[in-house]
């Protein structure tokens, strides 16, 4: 079975969640939001179309990205608000009820997260044109019709409010998002902490003046280097990942009792209490499901169903005039291909290793098997894009060869019969200047 069809499955299941969800629980309109989702999942399908023939494929993934992360927003300010309202604090029409959904929101909240699944199901599905993109939407379409049947009969009894309505339909595009590397959210948003910080802290001492290594301890030179390297990304990347569920869930857990001051009986008193705390307990169930939705997304990006590209760099060495000749074809490769080649050239102590990429526009891109920002691990080939093994970065192939950012540093070269010519010297002063300060941060390897 293909990926494309694997990923289309887990997304129609992912998709028939939602719509099982936005018919469920206490409250009216559930028909309206039905609807508006249906219709959001078309708009949004074909508002991927249009995308895909407009913009890049990255340009495209972006945009999807975008309304993802916007949306990420909402349960996370519902959070905060529910904190603050059950600590006594008035917000008043800004807050919906805690037991109950208005129809407007509901419906908003389902037409919103329908656009967004919409896109992600399109682009997900790759640039198969327009009977790919028609399929996915009808395959979401039909499944939506029983999800829809059994929710608003099966979940009438779920205990939904707003906030927990909002923050498992917002889990699920966040899931749908890491079954593609590129409309993935997670890894992007710990690369962006990640250089974040990098930034600040060598601001910080470049501001401050603070000379390497005179007053500093091995013990202080520790903690800074764990800040400059990836694990600062990963784990304040899980704490934004998983914030709003801990603001919606401490804030359900800090709902006040109701007062029982006007009941007399002491046996009466205990049922009332006793069953409003198993209610706040069925609400936190769906929050306790939304963390494992959640892991399983932070799992996928980690590790994506996606097969990289990786191969041994092949030794090479310069002529007499200090090139490095690149055929365009030889022993166990081909540039033609389109797949990522890396070589090794060594001189003395120095040891540079460089990329060689013919692109789908059919032109040459040469470069460092690193880039400027992070540490050399180098770079792997998937489906459209390489990927930074350091920070986990897609970089379309498109771009492959432009500076700036995670891209591979670009090297100077000049096309001879179809094969490359490299000036040995310029390539090992671009590597010495550009990319051997970053092994030598504190905590670089």
């Amino acid at each position: 079975m293909s990926t494309n069809v694997i990923t289309i499955i887990q997304f129609a299941l992912a998709w028939l969640a939602a719509a099982f969800l936005i018919s469920s629980g206490s409250g009216d309109g559930r028909r309206a939001a039905r609807f508006a989702a249906a219709a959001g999942f078309v708009l949004g399908g074909g508002a991927a179309v249009l995308l895909g023939r407009m913009l890049p494929a990255e340009g495209a993934a972006a945009v999807a990205r975008g309304v993802v992360a916007v949306l990420f927003f909402l349960p996370a300010i519902a959070g905060v608000l529910l904190l603050y309202r059950n600590a006594g604090v008035e917000f008043g029409s800004l807050v919906p009820a805690p037991l109950g959904i208005p129809s407007v929101t509901r419906a908003a909240l389902a037409g919103a997260v329908g656009a967004a699944a919409g896109l992600l199901a399109v682009l997900s599905a790759g640039s198969r044109g327009l009977p790919m993109a028609t399929g996915v939407v009808a395959a979401g379409l039909l499944l939506h019709a029983p999800a829809g049947w059994a929710g608003s009969r099966v979940g009438k009894r779920l205990p939904l409010t707003g906030e927990t309505l909002a923050l498992a339909l917002v889990a699920l595009l966040l899931f749908m998002g890491s079954l593609s590397p590129r409309l993935d959210l997670f890894a992007p948003l710990c690369m962006k902490l990640m250089k974040f910080t990098h930034d600040f802290v060598h601001q910080f001492f470049e501001s401050m003046l603070i000379p390497d290594h005179l007053f500093f301890s091995g013990e202080a030179w520790n903690v800074i280097g764990f800040l400059f390297g990836n694990d600062v990304g990963f784990w304040g990347g899980l704490a934004i990942w998983f914030a709003p569920l801990l603001l919606i869930a401490g804030g359900t857990a800090r709902e006040p009792l109701p007062s029982v001051a006007h009941i007399r009986q002491g046996a009466e008193r205990r049922t009332v209490l006793a069953g409003h705390l198993r209610e706040r307990r069925r609400r936190l169930a769906l929050p306790f499901f939304t963390t494992l939705l959640l892991a399983l997304a932070v799992y996928r990006s980690l590790h994506p169903a996606v097969s990289y590209w990786d191969p041994k760099p092949m030794p090479v060495s310069a002529d007499a005039r200090g090139e490095i000749a690149i055929a365009a074809k030889g022993e166990g490769y081909d540039l033609d291909d389109g797949r990522l080649h890396k070589f090794l050239y060594r001189q003395g102590k120095s040891e540079v290793r460089f990329l060689v990429l013919r692109k789908p526009d059919g032109t040459t891109a040469v470069t460092l098997d690193a880039c400027a920002i992070c540490q050399p691990q180098g770079y792997g080939q998937g489906e459209g894009a390489v990927i930074c093994w350091y920070c986990k970065t897609l970089i379309p192939l498109e771009t492959v060869g432009e500076a700036g950012g995670c891209n591979p540093v670009p090297l100077p070269f000049a096309v001879v019969d179809g094969g490359v010519r490299i000036t040995a010297a310029t390539m090992i002063s671009t590597w010495d200047s550009t990319v051997q300060g970053t092994k030598n941060v504190p905590g670089g390897k």
